[in-house]
């Protein structure tokens, strides 16, 4: 099969401008489908943090973003599957709110009970190779991991335009 640069059908080869609007749509849903929000979600957070650094630091520091970014598991649904089902724990306590924020100095871990799961085989080996961002730090050895800054929004590159969608959610 051939992928060609252009829509199919007749109209296809024909300019298509994505309208402004299109634009802020399209970047509103990058994130929920980054993050696995829904439309209320998302709009109740730009209300609450009218700062873009605040916004993108309170999204990376969702639990179910941070046990992926630890390397927990290879992608976030797997992870708010896993916090959703009890178990990860903050700080000893289980949490089953994916939404949960991480505030500096929370030790994120895989329950005791839960560490025979399969999905948790060759954890160790995996934690060897990987390095989670600057922010957060990984204790390989007890399959733990800790928030031990805040994230710094300005020196970290995401794949979608947080100002754009501020425009969708202020009209």
């Amino acid at each position: 099969m051939i992928r060609r640069p252009y829509r199919p059908g007749q109209h296809g080869q024909k300019r298509h401008t994505v309208s402004e609007y299109g634009k802020q749509l399209q970047e509103k849903q990058k994130i929920q489908y980054i993050y696995g929000l829904n439309n209320r979600q998302m709009m109740n957070l730009f209300r609450k943090f009218n700062e873009k650094e605040k916004l993108l630091s309170a999204l990376e520091h969702r639990l179910d973003r941070v046990v992926f970014l630890l390397g927990i598991v290879d992608s976030p649904r797997i992870a708010r599957q896993l916090i959703s089902h009890g178990h990860i724990t903050v700080n000893g306590r289980k949490v089953t709110i994916p939404s949960f924020s991480v505030k500096i100095g929370d030790i994120v871990s895989i329950r005791p009970e839960s560490r025979k799961i399969k999905l948790f085989e060759g954890l160790q080996d995996k934690f060897k190779k990987y390095t989670p961002p600057e922010w957060l730090r990984l204790h390989p050895e007890e399959l733990k991991g800790e928030c031990v800054k805040e994230l710094d929004a300005t020196a970290t590159e995401f794949p979608f335009d947080v100002t754009l969608v501020g425009e969708f959610f202020a009209r």
